[in-house]
């Protein structure tokens, strides 16, 4: 089992959920960030920390967004691992409630 990074974290980015990670398992794109599936260990530390509720476990995701299991395993593989917490994006506050948003994700 895992968790799976959403949707909702799109041009937004906190990263609150990488501070509380024991095991560094977060990648960070451009605007997104996923969690790597093979590193997880499936603590659920990092769903409460989301400020945009973007976390979730793989057995709850909403059935929208299934498809960002494979997005996170994909984009774990290539981008680099995070593992201390940044300022979220500029753009945060304004993406927050914006939905759908899948196709402002940069790769």
């Amino acid at each position: 089992m895992t968790f799976v990074v959403t949707e909702s974290c799109i041009k937004c980015k906190h990263t609150d959920c990488v501070e509380v990670c024991p095991v560094d398992c977060f990648y960070e794109g451009p605007n997104f960030l996923v969690i790597h599936p093979d590193e997880c260990i499936d603590c659920a530390l990092c769903e409460p920390e989301c400020p945009v509720d973007a976390i979730f476990s793989e057995d709850e995701l909403p059935q929208d967004q299934i498809e960002f299991i494979e997005i996170n395993a994909e984009l774990a593989e290539i981008w680099p691992n995070i593992t201390e917490q940044i300022a979220p994006l500029p753009e945060a506050a304004e993406f927050k409630d914006v939905m759908p948003k899948k196709h402002l994700l940069e790769r």
